[in-house]
C-alpha cells in the first residue's frame, strides 16, 4: 500500500509539471502567446494618416487667402505617391482597376491605339442642334475633332462616338476641393478602351485655395503618360455658390499655384480653358507660354480673343452624335493631322 501511494504521488507530479509548460501545443489551445515567428515581417502598430484637421488653415503659397471652413478640409491631406502601375483613385485612395491592364483587349476601333503608334483620325460626322455659319473659318475645315463630357452625358457608347469623329475627349474630373464627377472613372477607362486620346479637366472654384484644389485633382486623376495635358477651367459661373470675384492679380496668382503643382506632378504643362468674359477681365495678354482652349460658339476665336494663339477651340455646346444621348460639346485641334501626331508624341 505504501509503495503504491508513493508511485501515485510521483506520477501526479509529472502530470502537473507537464501542464505548466508553455512550449507544447497545449499553450496555443490555452490562448497563451507563442514564441514562434511565421513571417519575416515583425508585426507592429499600423500608423494612421491624418486626412485633415478641422479648423486649420490650408495654405496654397499665396497671401490673403480666407481661412478654410472645417468641412472643406476633409480631403486636404498630403497627396499619395503615384502608383507604378496605372490605377484608379477614389476619395484620395488608390485602388486597382476593375480589370488588369494586361487583360484589357481593346475592340475595334481601338486596335490601333497602342502606345507609340499613331491612332487613326476619324473625320467628323457630328450634327448641331443650333448650327452657326462661321464662314471661311469653319471648324469643319480642321482635321482633328473631339468632345468634352461630364456626368450630364450619362452612359456613353465610346466606340461609336469615336467613329463619329471624336478623336480626343476631355473628361470632367473634379471641381473645387471635394467634388469628383461621378462618371469620371467610367469615362476615363472606357474612352481609353475605345482608342480615344483623353485628358481630364478641373473646374476651378474661387472660394477654395489653389493648393487644395490641385491636391484634390492629383488624388483623383491617374498619371498616365499617354493622356492629354490636364486642363484648368476658369470662368465665371452664375450658378456657383461662390459669388466672390477676385482681382485680376489675385486670380492669376491662384491659377499659377494650381498649374505649377499639376505640371510638377504630371510632367505636362496644363491647358487653360476659358470663356470670353473671364478672358477679357483676367487673361488677355497673360500666360503666353501656356496652351489655351477657347470657348467661342458664335464667331471664330480670332474675333473673340484677338491676338491669342490657341490649341483647342470649343465651337459648339449643342452638338449631336451617335453614341451619346442629348447634346455634347464639340471641339477642334488647331493644326493638321501631322501636327496632331507630332504634338501627341511630344506629350508622351
Amino acid at each position: 500500500m505504501r509503495l503504491s501511494a508513493v508511485a501515485a504521488i510521483f506520477l501526479g507530479c509529472l502530470v502537473l509539471s507537464g501542464c505548466a509548460s508553455s512550449s507544447g501545443p497545449e499553450a496555443l489551445v490555452a490562448g497563451l502567446p507563442s514564441k514562434e515567428v511565421t513571417s519575416s515581417v515583425v508585426p507592429g502598430p499600423v500608423p494612421t494618416a491624418a486626412v485633415g484637421v478641422a479648423g486649420n488653415r490650408v495654405s496654397d503659397g499665396t497671401s490673403g487667402e480666407p481661412a478654410a471652413r472645417p468641412h472643406e478640409l476633409a480631403f486636404a491631406g498630403g497627396v499619395p505617391a503615384p502608383e507604378v502601375f496605372q490605377s484608379e483613385t477614389v476619395a484620395g485612395m488608390a485602388v486597382p482597376m476593375e480589370r488588369p491592364v494586361a487583360l484589357v483587349t481593346p475592340g475595334d476601333p481601338s486596335a490601333d491605339a497602342r502606345p507609340g503608334r499613331r491612332t487613326r483620325i476619324y473625320s467628323h460626322q457630328f450634327r448641331d442642334a443650333h448650327p452657326i455659319n462661321f464662314g471661311k473659318r469653319s471648324p469643319r475645315k480642321h482635321a482633328v475633332h473631339g468632345v468634352d463630357v461630364s456626368r450630364w452625358q450619362g452612359e456613353i457608347d465610346w466606340a461609336t462616338l469615336r467613329t463619329q469623329g471624336a478623336n480626343f475627349a476631355y473628361i470632367k474630373a473634379t471641381d473645387g476641393g471635394d467634388h469628383l464627377d461621378p462618371m469620371f472613372k467610367t469615362n476615363w477607362r472606357r474612352a481609353k478602351d475605345a482608342g480615344l486620346k483623353r485628358g481630364a479637366y478641373h473646374f476651378f472654384y474661387w472660394c477654395r485655395t489653389a493648393g487644395e484644389q490641385a491636391d484634390w485633382f492629383i488624388r483623383n486623376v491617374p498619371r498616365d503618360p499617354d493622356a492629354l495635358p490636364p486642363v484648368i477651367d476658369v470662368e465665371y459661373n452664375g450658378e456657383s455658390s461662390c459669388k466672390y470675384r477676385l482681382s485680376r492679380a489675385r486670380a492669376l496668382e491662384k491659377m499659377q499655384v494650381f498649374m505649377d503643382k499639376l505640371e510638377r506632378h504630371y510632367g505636362k504643362r496644363p491647358v487653360i480653358y476659358t470663356a470670353p468674359d473671364f478672358y477679357r477681365d483676367n487673361l488677355a495678354g497673360e500666360f503666353k507660354a501656356y496652351p489655351f482652349w477657347l470657348r467661342s460658339v458664335a464667331a471664330h476665336p480670332s474675333q473673340v480673343y484677338p491676338g491669342r494663339k490657341w490649341m483647342f477651340w470649343q465651337y459648339s455646346g449643342s452638338g449631336l452624335s451617335q453614341g451619346v444621348e442629348g447634346r455634347i460639346d464639340l471641339n477642334v485641334f488647331h493644326g493638321s493631322e501631322a501636327d496632331w501626331h507630332d504634338w501627341m508624341a511630344g506629350q508622351s
